[in-house]
């Protein structure tokens, strides 16, 4: 159960941050303006917060698994919102990151 609320967590968290950032770039590199920047920078701060709740109490942990959801997530993201088309090296790296969120969060530990 541990697992499942920590991964529904993850998800949770992938959309802030990378919406969030989503959100600024819109606002300032595509010149939507800068509520959207602002938006993003909540976001943002809601992605922080709910990073929090992870069962994990290992901040380095938690946010290096995070760096793991953020470069798979973030390719995701471009493909739905941007159209981005991600090449076989794109979505290997991105596979290479699951596994290694999937490593750092879940892999049995000795404590």
């Amino acid at each position: 159960m541990l697992v499942l609320r920590s991964a529904a967590l993850f998800v949770v968290a992938a959309l802030f941050e990378i919406g969030g950032a989503w959100l600024v770039w819109q606002g300032v590199r595509e010149n939507k303006g800068w509520l959207w920047a602002a938006g993003g920078v909540v976001a943002l701060g809601a992605y922080g917060f709910v990073a929090t709740f992870q069962p994990d109490a290992h901040f380095g942990r938690v946010l290096a698994a995070y760096g793991g959801i953020f470069v798979a997530g973030s390719i995701l993201w471009g493909v739905i919102a941007d159209g981005y088309r991600p090449d076989r090296w794109d979505i290997t790296g991105a596979l290479i990151c699951l596994a290694g969120m999937a490593v750092i969060m879940y892999a049995p530990r000795g404590n």
